[in-house]
């Protein structure tokens, strides 16, 4: 099915037709291709908070145990195969998994450069690159603007920091 540019939706001839959605983009496959690599789940204050109540931890001991730090902010460190330690076939920290985990795909980097997707969907059976570049960035905004909304510690830049201490990762 082809999309029509202008707005975003599918197009069919001569038919109304519904918005493109997330749904339309991304579908998890439960492979954990997202959860591989080094580098890439920053975790917030919030995030830390909440990760640490779930194992039943204090946050720096949380911070120590299983963050690094990367380009001045935690991420979470990786574990067994290059996978992010919380991943044992499965995500052990769903019920809390970090922000960035949330909201994968729909990420601030497709945005910056619509290739990001392409090469995020390399790796992701999930993602579909059929559509057009335009319609991804169009979608990947609404749903960024939509999760903004809806989360206050967003629109905080202190809520974004943190203030305990992280270990510098090895490069």
């Amino acid at each position: 099915m082809w999309i029509n540019s202008h707005c975003g939706k599918p197009w069919r001839p001569g038919m109304p037709s519904d918005p493109v959605t997330s749904k339309h983009l991304f579908e998890c496959q439960n492979c954990g291709e997202c959860c591989k690599g080094y580098g890439g789940t920053f975790v917030t204050e919030k995030d830390i908070e909440k990760i640490a109540a779930y194992l039943g931890m204090k946050t720096q001991h949380f911070v120590d145990d299983y963050c690094q730090l990367s380009g001045g902010k935690p991420i979470l460190a990786q574990g067994h195969r290059g996978y992010c330690a919380f991943w044992d076939e499965g995500c052990t920290i769903h019920a809390v998994k970090p922000q960035m985990c949330r909201q994968w795909p729909f990420i601030p980097s497709v945005l910056i450069d619509i290739e990001n997707w392409q090469i995020m969907a390399a790796s992701c059976p999930g993602m579909r690159t059929d559509l057009p570049d335009k319609v991804i960035r169009l979608c990947v905004s609404r749903i960024l603007e939509k999760n903004k909304n809806s989360r206050a510690d967003c629109a905080s830049p202190t809520r974004n920091r943190t203030d305990i201490s992280v270990r510098e990762s090895p490069r």
